[in-house]
């Protein structure tokens, strides 16, 4: 009809064929600012912490040893001079295991030296018992002796149970390592750690205890002893008791 009343008809051309990728959106986006290397926060710099429970069950001796001396997992390392890992023969029937490492053991990087450690080793000889990692004597003549803490309390104060809980799986892959016979606690703190008990060493000392099916028995620690010399008499007694269990124990 338009055509024959001499009309111009419009038909609006094809639209073009558009790949999605290139359309451009209906609302653009604002332009992302160029940012320089330089501007970038820096990334927090990560203290290595302790390895987790199912790693530390894969560590021998010198990577479990390796282990405690790069832990950061609490404020104790800002102030060590080195961590105090342990002393021993690797395949040792008896553990004795202590409270924290003092001025000496820190500087020393040994477990009970100094006096309380002269004092330990002069009981341990009359039981017949080293400390020694090489010698003639058989794995029931040899001691193992760490700590409940590997790194030294500021001013030998007492240990927090936070410290002795994230401390607490390097001593317990040392016993898994060790399979000791025997278990001597000595101190509170080592009393706490293993038995998890707040009663006073009087009250439990003189019997046997189980830490995982192993024997344990409790006694003073030799600092302890050294300040009231009295109580040397008892301490003797928890030696021979423990003795009479790790001989119970080695028998076929």
């Amino acid at each position: 009809m338009l055509r024959g009343m001499g009309l111009r008809l419009w038909v609006p051309a094809a639209a073009p064929t558009v790949a999605p990728s290139s359309v451009a959106p209906l609302v653009a986006s604002p332009p992302t600012p160029a940012v320089s290397a330089a501007t970038l926060p820096a990334a927090p710099v990560q203290s290595p912490a302790k390895p987790g429970a199912s790693e530390l069950d894969t560590l021998d001796w010198p990577a479990l040893r390796q282990a405690v001396a790069d832990c950061r997992a609490c404020g104790l390392c800002q102030g060590r001079k080195q961590t105090v890992f342990g002393v021993g023969h690797p395949h040792a029937h008896w553990l004795l295991v202590g409270e924290a490492p003092g001025e000496q053991e820190d500087l020393q990087g040994e477990p009970f030296v100094g006096a309380a450690g002269q004092l330990l080793d002069r009981m341990l000889s009359a039981l017949g018992l080293t400390r020694a990692e090489d010698g003639p004597q058989p794995p029931e003549r040899r001691v193992y002796i760490a700590n409940a803490l590997k790194c030294r309390p500021p001013r030998n104060r007492n240990p927090t149970a936070e410290e002795l809980a994230l401390c607490e799986p390097y001593l317990l892959r040392q016993i898994d390592l060790l399979r000791p016979r025997l278990i001597l606690a000595l101190g509170r703190f080592a009393v706490q750690a293993l038995l998890r008990s707040d009663e006073p060493i009087g009250k439990l000392r003189g019997r046997v205890h189980r830490h995982r099916g192993i024997p344990l028995v409790v006694s003073y620690h030799p600092a302890y002893l050294l300040r009231s010399p009295l109580d040397k008499a008892k301490a003797w007694e928890d030696l021979c008791l423990a003795a009479g269990v790790a001989e119970a124990g080695a028998e076929p």
